[in-house]
């Protein structure tokens, strides 16, 4: 089924249900008119960070299901995949034959070895210094061979995911038949994971270094249009790269929509959401909340930064269960950009605000992506992330089918479907549709209008009452 401009469900395959068999059955259960498509998080054989080390991309998880249960669900609700395009699993069957065979591997090509890449086989340290990187030294892994030997090999992000060198033939080839492999699946979208680390280059930061991404960006785009599908490119950063990115023609993400919305929230006033919401573009998806945290640089210079520092200090006050070490080291976050929360959290798990928000986001142009724990109107999982003490799973609780079930007759659930349903179906939420957005003081007005067709959305940013007229 191919993209369409109805709400997306963003879910891991075991996290709405046990399985993709569950999975489905709840969907068309409760959501039928809700959901349009799903997002559903990497369902690969996955070695760590909760498939996104992925092992292959020609296998189901066994514990999830089988492709067929993925095709199943596509034949309904248009389906997102992730496509890790900067790294594979140390654990990969490709990264162990290396480790085996070293230059006798047929993928030697996959990776950046450092004895290649560096001038002098290291870099100095004014290079490092320069690496847009997620460690505190040089982004590598130590690789012991079969043969007694030893390499610095490129890893960004944890050391079971090592990167890829996307400039090579061989990897070329294999980025190739993934993504037709995954379009041949039923992916209407693919995901482009970290990709602005993909591009690496000496004496640069190697994050999104042009012109090389773009080539690869119209490479892996020539791929999917011949199987009739998009690509969404994943990036966390200052505004204006995905406005670049959008200005060329391609789906962003709208990132700083978050952030922006708790702003409004939390300080009555809506004199910042404005100027985003009659600026961003319309080719993009919206979100709230999605598997990491609330992203906080991705708002920088829309809010000024005395007013980026106050919302972060108000989502710990004013959040429920909201506490800076949850974001912190202890927690094992790597990215001090984060704050880790539910939204339906970060609002002080107030349903009239919590509605409000996502009342916002549905407004806004672009399709919108609804997590399925603020689907839920979740609260933040204290136990679950005690017990795993990473941050991030603070908002990854498991529902099973009867805690689903029960959920619906909570007032804030059902209130969120009829908001989701509405989303849906009205034309004036037309993706090429226009938006007037008024405010005055804590008065906000959103007005989408397209072919005749008008809805307007009318708000109190102090009190949360709202009409859709």
């Amino acid at each position: 089924m191919e993209l369409n401009n109805k709400i997306m469900l963003i879910t891991y395959a075991d996290s709405l249900g046990k399985n993709l068999k569950e999975l489905h059955e709840i969907l068309d259960t409760h959501y039928k008119d809700a959901v349009g498509g799903v997002h559903i998080l990497p369902f690969f054989p996955s070695s760590a960070d909760r498939g996104f080390a992925p092992m292959c991309y020609d296998k189901v998880d066994e514990s999830f299901g089988s492709f067929e249960d993925v095709e199943q669900l596509g034949k309904e609700y248009y389906l997102m995949f992730d496509f890790m395009v900067n790294h594979i699993s140390a654990s990969s069957e490709y990264f162990q034959d290396f480790l085996e065979k070293k230059e006798e591997s047929p993928y030697k090509d996959f990776f950046i070895r450092y004895h290649e890449f560096w001038e002098n086989g290291e870099p100095t340290e004014e290079q490092v210094d320069k690496i847009y990187k997620r460690k505190p030294r040089a982004p590598y892994i130590e690789a012991e061979f079969k043969d007694g030997t030893k390499e610095k090999i490129w890893c960004t992000f944890c050391e079971e995911q090592i990167d890829l060198d996307v400039t090579k033939e061989k990897t070329k080839a294999f980025i190739r038949e993934t993504l037709v492999n995954m379009c041949k699946k039923g992916a209407s979208v693919i995901r482009l994971d970290a990709f602005a680390y993909a591009v690496k280059k000496q004496d640069t930061s190697c994050f999104f270094i042009e012109p090389d991404i773009w080539e690869l960006l119209y490479e892996i785009e020539d791929i999917v249009k011949k199987e009739h599908a998009e690509i969404l490119p994943e990036i966390h950063e200052h505004y204006t790269i995905p406005m670049k990115i959008a200005g060329k023609g391609f789906w962003i993400y709208d990132f700083a929509l978050p952030v922006i919305t708790l702003h409004a929230l939390y300080n009555h006033t809506g004199e910042y959401l404005k100027n985003w919401l009659m600026m961003c573009p319309k080719k993009q998806f919206t979100t709230l909340d999605t598997h990491d945290g609330i992203g906080i640089v991705d708002v920088k210079d829309l809010l000024p930064d005395e007013e980026v520092d106050k919302v972060k200090e108000q989502m710990y006050k004013q959040g429920a269960n909201v506490k800076k070490i949850y974001s912190s080291e202890a927690y094992n976050n790597l990215d001090i950009y984060q704050v880790n929360t539910t939204y339906y959290s970060a609002l002080g798990n107030n349903d009239a605000a919590y509605i409000l928000a996502r009342a916002i986001q549905f407004f806004a142009p672009g399709i919108p992506q609804v997590y399925y724990v603020g689907m839920l109107a979740g609260s933040n999982d204290i136990e679950l992330m005690e017990r795993t003490k990473n941050g991030r799973d603070i908002n990854r609780h498991y529902y099973t089918k009867e805690e689903i079930a029960k959920e619906q007759s909570r007032p804030v659930v059902k209130k969120l479907k009829e908001l989701m349903e509405l989303r849906n179906s009205h034309p004036a939420f037309h993706i090429d549709g226009d938006i007037l957005v008024e405010t005055e003081g804590d008065h906000l007005k959103i007005t989408r209008t397209y072919d005749g067709n008008k809805v307007v959305l009318d708000a109190n940013l102090t009190t949360y009452e709202y009409e859709i007229i």
